[in-house]
């Protein structure tokens, strides 16, 4: 059976020279890098040398990057610590209703149990964060932004350039999750303007487990684990070598044929979209057509469930999603797509196909081939039944209206 891998937005397989760059400190050089003889030193300068290439590719300092255990952790250190650090200063935070639930239930968290105040701010049809709807939501006690530079769903690529300036003239810090944009985009932070940005090495080829986050100096910001003196001071416990290795190499060789990738991504991408949008009636393609993610695509099926179409791919060879792969088992649909204004029951219909460096033109041919035949299938089953036309103009057209007023 034919295996077809599109989910690269959930994880990315680990290059194998990223997995080479890894094994000496996996086997010969696994010296702590705290220790003073020159066995260990070994490992401090492996780590140094990736902070070195990680802060070059981003334009940062090497004193502004930190590595985590993931970047889940990376998100957290970066809310929680300028929270807690600031809050002499105010108690009121701003994210948006579509951010990753690595971002929205830390803030849920700080105001559940320490008392913060946060606003939720909306999206338009399209997924685009209102800047507008920051700029009134600001006040004197806000302390801190974090809107996500793509969104992981549906790949919406967000204004964060103009957030950060609206940020930085209010003097409140702004933190963008960078999770699914870093190794598909260049990311120079000076240019964007952020205080703290989040990466994750497994979105680029590289190891599980570790990630990192851009500092930038000056920032007030609470110490995340306390203990030993690592990552400066604010990151304590041994550092994973291996992975952060791994991650500097990822980091850099997503780099190397970056606007070559994304071009051929966005080629099979847009293959996959109108091959789908042919063959299957009644689809709603989530998302900005053009402000969104060179390999990901993001589609509501009408009349079938989105669990029983990803059961019948895998069943025959293809991994796709849809949505989150944290939120995978929630039988509550996506909150990024009802956010959009999609409506709840077609919201359970979302597919998203997230493309990669070893997807090939082959396997956009293989899921136009049988996702059409699943689909038909799953319809004359579908729970729905007569009530098909009734839901379309009830609901889909409802969302397709507010698509083409944008628009307008």
């Amino acid at each position: 059976m034919r295996f077809v891998y599109l989910d690269y937005n959930a994880t990315t397989p680990l290059d194998e020279r990223v997995l080479e760059a890894m094994m000496p400190y996996l086997r010969e050089q696994y010296g702590n890098p705290s220790s003073i003889y020159r066995f260990a030193q070994q490992a401090r300068k492996a780590v140094e040398e990736a902070r070195e290439k990680v802060a070059s590719l981003l334009n940062a300092s090497e004193r502004e990057i930190i590595f985590t255990g993931s970047g889940t952790e990376a998100n957290n250190f970066a809310i929680k610590g300028v929270a807690f650090a600031n809050r002499d200063k105010g108690n009121h935070i701003i994210t948006s209703q579509i951010e990753h639930h690595a971002v929205l239930n830390v803030c849920k968290y700080l105001e559940e149990r320490h008392g913060f105040e946060v606003t939720y701010v909306p999206v338009d049809s399209y997924g685009i964060v209102d800047v507008d709807a920051i700029r009134k939501a600001i006040k004197d006690e806000t302390i801190l932004i974090s809107i996500m530079y793509a969104n992981n769903e549906t790949g919406v690529i967000q204004p964060i350039e103009e957030i950060a300036q609206l940020a930085r003239e209010r003097g409140i810090y702004f933190h963008t999750d960078a999770i699914q944009v870093a190794g598909k985009m260049r990311i120079d932070v000076k240019e964007l303007g952020v205080d703290l940005l989040s990466i994750s090495a497994h979105k680029f080829y590289g190891p599980k487990g570790v990630g990192a986050l851009f500092i930038r100096r000056g920032v007030r910001i609470d110490n995340f684990i306390h203990g030993g003196h690592q990552e400066m001071g604010k990151r304590a416990g041994t550092e994973n070598v291996a992975g952060i290795v791994g991650l500097a190499e990822a980091f850099s060789l997503a780099h190397e044929r970056m606007e070559e990738e994304w071009e051929r991504e966005k080629r099979l991408r847009d293959k996959l979209e109108r091959g789908i949008v042919e063959r299957i009636p009644d689809v709603i393609v989530s998302g900005h057509p053009e402000k969104r993610l060179a390999n990901t695509l993001n589609i509501v099926v009408k009349y079938v469930e989105g669990e029983a179409m990803l059961l019948d791919m895998d069943a025959v060879g293809i991994c796709a999603s849809s949505g989150s792969a944290c939120t995978s088992g929630s039988l509550e649909p996506s909150h990024v797509l009802t956010a959009m204004g999609i409506p709840h029951e077609l919201a359970h219909g979302s597919l998203r196909f997230s493309l990669g460096k070893f997807t090939t033109e082959e396997d956009i041919d293989y899921v136009l081939e049988v996702l059409p035949k699943i689909v038909e299938r799953l319809r004359e089953i579908s729970p729905y039944g007569a009530g098909k036309e009734e839901l379309t103009r009830a609901s889909g057209d409802a969302h397709l209206r507010a698509r083409k007023t944008h628009r307008g």
